[in-house]
């Protein structure tokens, strides 16, 4: 590639493809030329309304076929097949990339059906929103938060600086983890908590008076349980697609609310209080930790 990511493809322009389209125009304008590609014709037109992509089409083969790199960010059970697709039209050299919340179930997959003289640098940005689709992209989505790449010793080290590069101008912090790291991480920190929301909101369906705890239900409540709204198509594929991690830690998650659960019943203060004590305590120093970071990379990366 001569002039590296002039231009990028962008499939699937939801939440994450069009604050990324809006993110890279507003960063580079003129200089980047992006095509936005879904099936869903409606979330095209208003990615070119926005100015999230200058091009837009359904037919993915032509969407891609002149693209230095490429981002896939499709819910990750229809990546594989995606990979597969429009891999003939796919030119040498040039880049794919994705932003899917489970690693090692997409690493598997798409290397399987890579075209030959096609890089792979596989990515994750931990930003993202309550609300789905085109209409509630951001250009600001990214910024100031961590975008993980997971790139293996075989990855091509100009393509993992490319992608990084692109990357930065979205305003992310970059860093760089094994696949495997990544998603017992990331089913800690943002797969079991989106479960314990939904749970959390699906608990209403079993109170003694639903109508009088739905109408008292605070602010307490809607900010424990913001993220719940969430697409419930992507967070069905993202469990089933790192299954492993996710439910060991809702395993342990559940030992922890059994032994609050006969704490309380026993009557148990002491127990209880530590607890709570506990968890100010971590959180505590959780903030601590990273206001301290202050953006410093959560490893040495490449």
């Amino acid at each position: 590639m001569t002039s590296p990511a002039e231009r990028i493809a962008i499939i699937g322009m939801g939440l994450i493809g069009g604050s990324l389209g809006l993110a890279l125009k507003a960063a580079r304008g003129g200089k980047i030329e992006i095509t936005g590609m879904d099936t869903n014709e409606l979330s095209l037109v208003k990615a070119r309304q926005s100015g999230a992509a200058d091009i837009v089409t359904t037919d993915f083969k032509a969407g891609v076929i002149n693209a230095d790199i490429i981002f896939l960010c499709t819910p990750v059970l229809q990546v594989a097949s995606l990979v597969n697709e429009i891999a003939p039209y796919i030119k040498k050299g040039a880049i794919l990339t994705d932003t899917g919340s489970t690693k090692g179930y997409l690493i598997e997959q798409i290397t399987a059906v890579l075209p030959e003289g096609v890089h792979y640098v596989p990515g994750h940005p931990m930003a993202g929103r309550e609300k789905s689709g085109i209409e509630a992209a951001d250009e600001t989505l990214f910024c100031d938060k961590w975008y993980i790449l997971t790139p293996d010793a075989a990855s091509d080290a100009q393509a993992i600086d490319t992608v990084r590069r692109v990357i930065g101008w979205t305003g992310a912090k970059i860093t760089v983890m094994e696949a495997c790291q990544h998603d017992w991480c990331t089913a800690l920190i943002s797969h079991v908590p989106h479960i314990g929301a939904a749970a959390l909101v699906n608990l209403l369906e079993h109170a003694h008076d639903q109508d009088s705890s739905i109408k008292l239900a605070g602010g307490g409540f809607r900010d424990t349980t913001r993220i719940a709204s969430s697409n419930a198509d992507m967070w069905a594929d993202i469990c089933i697609t790192n299954s492993g991690p996710i439910a060991d830690s809702l395993d342990k998650f559940s030992q922890l609310l059994t032994q609050v659960a006969a704490a309380v019943r026993q009557g148990d203060r002491i127990s209880i209080h530590t607890f709570f004590a506990t968890a100010k305590k971590r959180r505590d120093e959780l903030l601590r930790l990273e206001e301290a970071a202050n953006g410093q990379p959560l490893t040495n990366g490449h």
